[in-house]
């Protein structure tokens, strides 16, 4: 069990208090111990006699002596009584003004991490904002002293100002990049389709326009990935019920043209798996799944199977495999970061931007879902993607 960084420094106190004190008892103890050791007793016997004469002569040593004796035990007595009360009166006291300098190093220390606790829970709303990048408005501003706790908090405006500022700018070149690059793009495919359907075109002319739409095509799916990439790097607003059944039927129906043309057989085992989401995001997150495993496949007689299904913890899980070339398990891991596609596919006209399972592992992740591949022995690769049932978010709701 960990212990918190205020019930540490309470014992901290508490403990140094008892030190002390133990220390001081054991003082006072050896001082009176001391004072008490060097008292003693003058005693002047004699006998006199009963008629009013002098006194009568008798053995003064062994008088002495005995009267010694006896002063000595009763001296002994009250030196041990004394010493006891002392330890037992001055340990109680002890205890008792040490409880209550324990409450009081917790209610001290307290107020000292107040500053501290206020900063961390002002990091954590602002990470657990559904868009991080929409949540960095909010500062600590704490007003105090100007010691170490409050430098702590201005450093800490200070970088989410900065952070606020560098997201803001990121929002802003997307949405300018969405209209400068997709632009271009459409006039080029626009004139270039003119050309081609031209009546009077050759047919060099038409294979190259042919080329050129491909091309064409390929960038503008560059781009759509990478705005959507960049759109999906935190969590998803908005949340409905899904279920991925109805998009793995939805999306090998489209993709049924692609596959047909490739020579690949799509098997499909829609079971159900609820969840919640954007549903266009996820239908997104299957089709990218789908098409890879189309076009990074050995051609004709391959095969895709996509099922999805429900866990008995409630999370829903897609799966999908599919043949191809093998793939090493150490290449895995770099297949989900973004342009990093087969060493056969790093050609201009590829059909893949090497972005589809960026997305992928983006769009599971602002789900709060997780991704895993793993090869097929023979070949090809095994996606797995599960994300949090439908009652996930609203119990994640409650906890907070």
């Amino acid at each position: 069990m960990r212990l918190s960084l205020r019930a540490r420094l309470t014992f901290t106190y508490a403990a140094l208090f008892l030190a002390a004190g133990v220390v001081l008892l054991g003082v006072t103890y050896a001082l009176f111990d001391q004072r008490l050791s060097q008292n003693g007793a003058k005693v002047v016997l004699g006998t006199y006699r009963s008629d009013g004469g002098g006194p009568a002569v008798q053995d003064p040593v062994a008088q002495a002596a005995a009267t010694d004796r006896a002063l000595g035990k009763e001296r002994a007595r009250l030196h041990d009584a004394a010493a006891a009360s002392l330890i037992t009166q001055g340990g109680i006291a002890l205890a008792v003004v040490g409880g209550a300098a324990t409450g009081l190093g917790w209610l001290i220390a307290g107020r000292v991490l107040a500053p501290l606790h206020r900063v961390t829970e002002t990091a954590r709303r602002i990470a657990a904002a559904p868009a991080a990048d929409r949540g960095l408005h909010e500062r600590i501003a704490l007003r105090g002293p100007a010691d170490e706790v409050k430098e702590l908090a201005d450093t800490f405006d200070t970088m989410v100002e900065r952070l606020d500022r560098s997201f803001d700018g990121q929002r802003r070149f997307v949405a300018n990049a969405s209209h400068e690059l997709r632009t271009p793009l459409t006039l080029g495919r626009a004139l270039v389709e003119l050309a081609v359907h031209r009546a009077g075109a050759s047919a060099d002319v038409r294979r190259l326009g042919a080329d050129l739409l491909e091309i064409n095509a390929r960038h503008e799916r560059l781009i759509s990935g990478l705005l959507l990439l960049a759109g999906t790097e935190n969590r998803v607003d908005g949340r409905a019920p899904v279920d991925l059944a109805d998009m793995v039927r939805h999306v090998t129906a489209q993709t049924a043209l692609e596959a047909d043309k490739a020579g690949v057989t799509v098997h499909e085992d829609a079971g159900e798996a609820p969840s919640e989401g954007n549903a266009l995001l996820l239908e997104r997150l299957v089709q990218n799944l789908v098409e890879n495993g189309i076009r990074h496949n050995t051609g004709p007689g391959g095969w895709v199977r996509v099922t999805s299904s429900a866990r008995d913890d409630g999370r829903a899980v897609l799966t999908v495999s599919n043949t191809g070339p093998v793939v090493p398990p150490y290449d895995v891991p770099t297949l989900f970061e973004p342009f990093r596609r087969g060493d056969a596919d790093r050609l201009v006209t590829a059909k893949g931007a090497g972005l589809g399972l960026s997305i992928v592992r983006s769009v599971a992740r602002a789900h709060d879902g997780e991704v895993e591949a793993h090869p097929r022995e023979g070949g090809g690769l095994t996606v797995t993607v599960v994300l949090p049932g439908p009652d996930a978010q609203s119990k994640g709701d409650g906890a907070e």
